[in-house]
Parts: C-alpha cells; sequence; structure tokens
C-alpha cells in the first residue's frame, strides 16, 4: 500500500499547483467482507477527480459525494457504506475523510523516506458512526516524527485507531535486458512495483527501453550495488547468458531478497548452482533454498507476456506466503492475510 500513498501525494502536489484542494479518504475499519480490506486509501480532488479506489468502483461515487462537506467545511467526517444491499460483499465500510494538507516538512521526510527504504507507521482515528467527531484524522510517523496528514482537532479518548505499518515500497530487480525484461518490467510497473533494471555494460539499451522501469544500470557484476536489497525486494536474473547469471547469482550471494528467480530450464538451474556452490561451498543455506528455478508459475506460459505473468504470480505467491490453487478450491477467505495492521480504542 506505500506505493499507493505515494501516488496520492504526488496527486496533491499537482493538484496543489493547480490550486485545487485535495481529500484524502481511507477505509479504517471494516465489519464482514469486502473487495478491499482497511487500510486502502484514494485521493478526491477539488474538481471531482479521483485517483486510486477503496473498492471495486461502487463506493467512490457516494464518498466524492460526502467529500464535498469536507471541501467546504475543512472538517474531517465518517461515512459508512453497507455493501450487503448493494454490492454483495456482506460488509459495512467506515470510511474516514479529511482534507489532505501535508506540510513542506512532510513532503521532504516523505521522499526521504522512500529513498532509503524506511517503513512508516499511519494511525488514522476514527469514530465508528457517522458525521463529524473531534479527534479524528490520519498522522503518519516517519523515523520517530510524526506529521498531521490533515488539521486534527483536541484529541478524543472514545474514538477509535487504526494502526498500519507501511513499509518500503516492494521492488523488483530485473537482471537482463532482453525482449521477455521489458514485458516482466512492464507487468511489474503495473502492479505498483518499483522496478531496478541492470543490463551488462556491452548492452546497447537505456531506461527507455524499459517502460516503468524506477532505475537502469549498466554495469558489469563487479561494479554491482546492492546495499539496497532487502526484505521487500525480489530479483529475477534473465540475462540469457549463462556466464553472466553465475557473477551476478556470485555477487548477491550475501543479500536477502524475499525472492530469487531463476530463467531457463531446470538442467540450466541444476549446472547454475553447481558451479556456484564449487566457489561459494559455504554459501547460505537459505538463500540456496530462496532461488526460484525455473522462475514462475506452471500455468502453461508460452509468450513473454505470459511468462512475466508466471514469474509474477510466483512472487506474489512466495511474498503473502501463499500456496498457489484456484481459487473455486479454497475454502476460507480468498484475500491473503493482513499483517502489521492493528485497531485499538
Amino acid at each position: 500500500m506505500t506505493h499507493e500513498l505515494k501516488h496520492i501525494v504526488e496527486a496533491s502536489l499537482v493538484a496543489k499547483k493547480q490550486g485545487l484542494k485535495s481529500v484524502l479518504a481511507t477505509v479504517v475499519a471494516l465489519d464482514g467482507s469486502s473487495y478491499r480490506k482497511p487500510g486502502v486509501r484514494m485521493l478526491i480532488l477539488e474538481n471531482d477527480v479521483m485517483i486510486g479506489a477503496v473498492s471495486g468502483g461502487c463506493v467512490e461515487k457516494d464518498i466524492l459525494h460526502q467529500a464535498q462537506s469536507v471541501f467546504e467545511t475543512g472538517q474531517s467526517k465518517m461515512m459508512t457504506y453497507d455493501g450487503r444491499y448493494r454490492l454483495g460483499c456482506e460488509g459495512i465500510l467506515y470510511i474516514l475523510i479529511e482534507l489532505f494538507e501535508p506540510s513542506e516538512n512532510f513532503i521532504t521526510a516523505f521522499n526521504e523516506g522512500l529513498k532509503n527504504r524506511i517503513p512508516f507507521q499511519i494511525n488514522a482515528s476514527y469514530a465508528k458512526s457517522e458525521g463529524v467527531f473531534e479527534g479524528i484524522g490520519s498522522r503518519l510517523n516517519i523515523n520517530n516524527t510524526t506529521f498531521e496528514l490533515s488539521k486534527i482537532s483536541k484529541t478524543n479518548s472514545e474514538i477509535s485507531v487504526f494502526s498500519a505499518v507501511l513499509p518500503p515500497c516492494f521492488k523488483l530487480m530485473i537482471f537482463g535486458a532482453e525482449h521477455d525484461a521489458v514485458q516482466l518490467c512492464k507487468l511489474a510497473h503495473f502492479n505498483g512495483w518499483e522496478v531496478t533494471i541492470v543490463s551488462g555494460p556491452l548492452e546497447s539499451k537505456t531506461i527507455a527501453n524499459f517502460p516503468g522501469a524506477t532505475a537502469f544500470y549498466s554495469v558489469s557484476p563487479d561494479d554491482l550495488e546492492l546495499n539496497s536489497i532487502d526484505n521487500e525486494t525480489a530479483v529475477v536474473l534473465m540475462t540469457h547468458n549463462y556466464a553472466n547469471d553465475l557473477k551476478f547469482l556470485l555477487e548477491l550471494k550475501d543479500t536477502k531478497p524475499v525472492y530469487l528467480g531463476l530463467l531457463g530450464p531446470s538442467k540450466r538451474r541444476e549446472k547454475l548452482l553447481s558451479e556456484f556452490l564449487e566457489y561459494c561451498p559455504e554459501a547460505d543455506f537459505d538463500f540456496i533454498e530462496n532461488i526460484h528455478g525455473p522462475a514462475g508459475l506452471n500455468i502453461g506460459a508460452e509468450t513473454p507476456q505470459e511468462i512475466a505473468v508466471s514469474i509474477v504470480a510466483e512472487i506474489l505467491s512466495v511474498v503473502r506466503e501463499q500456496t498457489p490453487m484456484s481459487l473455486k478450491e479454497k475454502q476460507a477467505g480468498i484475500h491473503s492475510k493482513i499483517t502489521n495492521q492493528t485497531c485499538e480504542r
């Protein structure tokens, strides 16, 4: 959800330059089930433009209507939306609507946090009822500094607090610059991920060849900068060159990405790992176990676009700790378990 908040902040800054106010809508609580879960946000601009969504598209018009009084008065408010009779989701949404007025200090700290991949904590104070209430509003904690995202009146002990930790934006590092890497880059960007492309120094490619890429490096394996790889980073080796894949794998041996995929058949993987262990016999066992090769899920993928879908699907299943299966065979709820979120009185 960090990438959604990033997009919202960027859109609000553009709107401010145009002289438009912005209103932030956040789902802070849910009774029953819904298309999306607490913590999702959208931005409404004064010209009725909406950025993002908090449902499949049914709630947004009501939020747009409710936001008008917030534009006029500046007072935060709560709205409820009963989807049991309109959405078929069997749930009631509780939505906090507030004037979004991030300060310059917040923007600076927020961008610095994104750059340095620092987790944020957001706390949204709310009432589980419709109307205007004292003390409701959102605060974001960045590096032990708290910023109010709207003007919050005095605190109110009777309200609840929705709290969530927002990890760094999920990042995909693609080692390779062929056509299939372009398709994987496009799909990862569409999914809201930051994408870094690493090509060999002899490749005649630039970032312009990779729509959606955040960064592009044309370097030899020895010159790689790997400090930014963390547990919100996935890595895919797809250079189509065995020697380069081996060199990159050797350089990656001390990193801990959440996912590491190898493009190519099983025989190629076994040869690659065998030679890797000859060079690094004391390589960390967890690093070896985290290697997924051939990368991707078995969905019958043939084209570069389909292979990209297969790889992204596997990355999601690993990150969300889910066993891939047809949803019609799943007995419990279809959504992954929400983590790093709490609600308290």
